[in-house]
């Protein structure tokens, strides 16, 4: 059993406010948890109107369906348009 956890800081360039930077966090994790099947969870920032940390993590039975996937999840946020990745740190036990 592999466990991965990445953390992902992001930049939302447009959030002129907490409540805007929300929406676009809420709307990207529920399509990140629909469509991968991981947890999600802003895990710093929370004060910050323009900058968020994001953890994201999931359970395999095989370490290249961890890398595969968070690769993708990668993907999908940088094709958003809303955010830019800034760092991002894969670590799988």
């Amino acid at each position: 059993m592999f466990v991965g956890v990445c953390q992902i800081e992001l930049f939302v360039p447009d959030s002129g406010s907490l409540k805007s930077k929300r929406f676009v966090l809420s709307s990207l994790k529920t399509r990140i948890r629909n469509k991968f099947n991981v947890s999600v969870s802003e895990i710093d920032g929370n004060d910050k109107w323009q900058r968020v940390t994001l953890g994201v993590s999931m359970v395999a039975n095989d370490r290249r369906l961890i890398d595969h996937t968070m690769s993708q999840i990668l993907n999908l946020i940088g094709q958003d348009g809303r955010c830019e990745i800034l760092d991002h740190v894969l670590e799988v036990m």
